[in-house]
């Protein structure tokens, strides 16, 4: 016999997946809420013996620490003009490479594939050092472009192997039948193989915006002297003390830098969602 659905009722193994799943979210966003707590708590409640996961007396004096120290506002801006940089030069090469390595036959087209999914495997750190001189080279230290170029480098990997998926998809039928109206292969490119693959790139583009935004270890290395080029992960240090570390100040200072971020998401949320969809399907 077949059992009987009665409406509004779940099934128990349904209701086991979604308690699963907001016990998952509640351990996920449990760090992010301390921080937020631990940003607005007074001094005296930041560094208690007792912690408590609330306040009773909220106090803005974490951030105002946070704002007022010297060039923040420069940091900021700093941080912004990197990521926003990778991710929009990282969006057009990456666009144009996976249109190159999609549509095209040539020479060397699968070894190019393999480098790239190598380079995803070599850890970050483990390049940093010969980054360093590379950068020291061609006098990039102390620069804004000595934080540009690495993540572009490491960025573009993944965003051309998951935008193959996007330009494969659109029918190369759509393509001749653009070149018999009369288009030229610029103007398809741009005009028609461009917005199709757009959810792809907003997709990629969160990433490569997550990891410029939190940098620190290329910062670290490679703005050895001059402070005016910092980032905002670099102004944070300042609020690590040799006798004792504020940690209100770095709770402010870091959500602080995670609104950005959150603004940004918000910004792409749909669009990634269906980027993320067609990657699956890939």
């Amino acid at each position: 016999m077949t059992a009987l659905r009665i409406p509004g009722v779940r099934r128990p193994g349904r209701l086991l997946a979604e308690a699963a799943a907001l016990l998952t979210a509640a351990v996920v966003a449990f760090p992010l809420y301390w921080m937020v707590l631990s940003a607005f708590k007074p001094a005296g409640e930041v560094q208690s013996t007792e912690p408590r996961p609330w306040t009773l007396s909220p106090s803005l004096d974490s951030f105002r620490r946070v704002f007022e120290q010297q060039d923040f506002g420069r940091y900021f801006l700093n941080s912004l003009l990197v990521a926003t940089t990778v991710v929009l030069a990282s969006a057009v090469v990456a666009f144009l490479a996976a249109t190159a390595v999609t549509r095209f036959r040539f020479r060397f087209r699968t070894t190019i594939l393999v480098m790239f999914l190598v380079a995803q495997m070599v850890p970050v750190e483990a390049l940093t050092i010969p980054l360093f001189f590379l950068m020291r080279d061609a006098g990039l230290l102390n620069t804004l472009g000595s934080l540009v170029l690495p993540h572009l480098a490491f960025s573009l990997p993944f965003a051309i192997w998951m935008l193959r998926g996007f330009v494969r998809a659109v029918p190369e039928a759509l393509e001749e039948q653009a070149r018999i109206d009369g288009a030229s292969h610029a103007r398809f490119l741009w005009t028609i193989l461009f917005p199709l693959v757009l959810p792809g790139l907003v997709a990629t583009s969160v990433f490569s915006f997550i990891s410029t935004w939190n940098d620190f270890l290329f910062a670290k290395s490679f703005l050895i002297s001059d402070t005016s080029q910092s980032t905002l992960p670099m102004a944070l240090l300042v609020f690590f003390k040799p006798d004792e570390n504020d940690w209100g100040g770095i709770m402010a200072g870091s959500t602080v830098m995670t609104i950005p971020v959150l603004v940004f998401f918000v910004l792409v949320q749909r669009r990634l969602v269906s980027g993320l969809g067609g990657a699956v399907k890939d």
